[in-house]
């Protein structure tokens, strides 16, 4: 799932279990205008993503085309139709991020992690994703991991902020705080 075991509540719970409690969603919602895009949010808090069978339910309950539904969740960067890692990376790729060296950053963040933009790395740790712009431009290049926000970041520094939140176990029993 998008965060591992000992994390994520939704790990612990059969599909089965994931599916009663989307369809609690949906028949809070039915019949409501409009109420697409909360129910997507709220099935996506459940998954953690948006797995194909969840979102032919949803179109099933809402009678809505599956097309309709798949077409809003393309279309909004919130969703995701693939398992996200428990951090999810964001590199901001707005003008003044890109001309002050994102692309850079980006770039030491797909080496560090060895995975591509879109990607989840195999110990489901991390999902690297592309942003258009965070409204810090002066602050540019930026990254944000969860709802932790880098000013001026330089590709040097990726190994020592990555380093904030890879579990203790795995730093030698070290505890780093964030930066």
């Amino acid at each position: 799932m998008a965060a591992d075991a000992a994390t994520c509540p939704c790990a612990q719970v059969p599909d089965a279990k994931l599916m009663e409690r989307l369809d609690a969603v949906l028949k809070e919602y039915k019949g409501k205008p409009g109420a697409l895009i909360p129910v997507l949010q709220q099935a996506q808090g459940i998954f953690g993503y948006l797995p194909e069978a969840a979102l032919h339910r949803v179109a099933e309950a809402m009678n809505k085309p599956y097309s309709e539904v798949a077409g809003v969740v393309g279309f909004y960067a919130f969703f995701s139709t693939q398992p996200r890692g428990k951090h999810v990376i964001r590199v901001c790729m707005g003008t003044a991020c890109y001309v002050r060296g994102g692309k850079k950053v980006l770039e030491a963040l797909r080496q560090k992690l060895k995975v591509d933009v879109g990607q989840t790395t195999p110990d489901t740790l991390f999902s690297l994703e592309v942003a258009r712009c965070f409204g810090a431009c002066g602050l540019a290049p930026t990254i944000s991991i969860d709802n932790d926000v880098y000013k001026r970041v330089r590709p040097a520094k990726i190994g020592e902020i990555l380093d904030a939140y890879y579990p203790k176990a795995a730093q030698g029993g070290k505890a780093h705080g964030k930066r």
